[in-house]
């Protein structure tokens, strides 16, 4: 055991919801991770640390995106050595924080129950530039009718496959708003997929999506997809409405939840795709 005396306990958990935009979504995890720290330090904020012989940060990190994917809900959770105002932590942290990472929301921890635990699927935005909106809905609705759409992906463990339509809960395709694209007489199409995933074990992420799309309906967009997350949360199985997974712990409990998708997906019953054509913002 290292001498000296033991690291001072925690006594406030505060949980911060922040995004991930712009050019840092080509940040890493490890990236992040690092200037979260650093900027935990330079705002003043009294973060507690681990025991041992190396003490690190106790901030811990939820369903991070993956690296080249905008985000506008991840989550983390740091552990206090002395109780500080949420508001506070968060004007004093997105301030030291570079401009893209952003910070959305904090709340004091008032449950004994996981910030992971909550995250039960994710509502992401896939841009497609290139591609008609007739041919994206015909690709997404042959992929929303199959019972099985079977994906390979490399990983750690090696090449593996498994079924990527099982967790889609609801897909959309939108048209991308012509005043944000400079519409003019030359300008290619553009469609946006807006969908809900749940978090399965191995995960499904929107290119496995896009694997299915190609696998079942030739559906192979030659420019590269511009993915966003939109929201995480608990999942209401009915409805494939996502709700804030910060509500359990804000003093006022809002009655069933605050709708985080606000998007016309949180309307569709699990497992229907539609091809209504509406105003996206990329």
């Amino acid at each position: 055991m290292p001498e000296g005396p033991a690291p001072v306990p925690v006594t406030q958990r505060l949980r911060v919801r922040y995004a991930k935009r712009g050019r840092l979504r080509f940040t890493s995890h490890r990236d992040i991770s690092r200037a979260v720290e650093r900027a935990v330090r330079r705002a003043g904020i009294p973060v507690a640390y681990s025991a041992g012989f190396t003490p690190h940060p106790k901030i811990s990190y939820a369903g991070a995106a993956a690296t080249g994917v905008a985000s506008e809900a991840e989550y983390l959770e740091i552990g206090l050595t002395d109780t500080r105002d949420p508001a506070w932590v968060r004007t004093a942290l997105d301030e030291a924080l570079p401009g893209g990472l952003d910070i959305v929301d904090v709340v004091a921890a008032r449950t004994g129950s996981s910030i992971a635990d909550r995250l039960e699927a994710s509502e992401w935005t896939i841009r497609l530039d290139g591609v008609a909106t007739g041919a994206a809905a015909e690709a997404t609705g042959t992929f929303m009718a199959a019972a099985e759409v079977e994906v390979e992906r490399l990983t750690r463990k090696g090449l593996r496959r498994f079924d990527a339509r099982s967790a889609v809960c609801a897909c959309k395709v939108e048209a991308c708003d012509p005043d944000r694209r400079g519409m003019d007489e030359t300008a290619v199409p553009c469609v946006i997929l807006r969908m809900v995933v749940r978090h399965t074990t191995p995960a499904v992420r929107p290119d496995d999506v896009l694997a299915g799309l190609r696998q079942v309906a030739d559906f192979a967009p030659q420019s590269p997809p511009l993915v966003t997350r939109l929201a995480q949360g608990p999942l209401n199985a009915g409805t494939g409405e996502l709700t804030d997974p910060l509500d359990p712990d804000r003093e006022t409990e809002p009655t069933g939840g605050a709708a985080i998708a606000g998007n016309g997906l949180a309307s569709m019953p699990v497992g229907v795709v539609s091809a209504d054509v509406v105003s996206a913002q990329p």
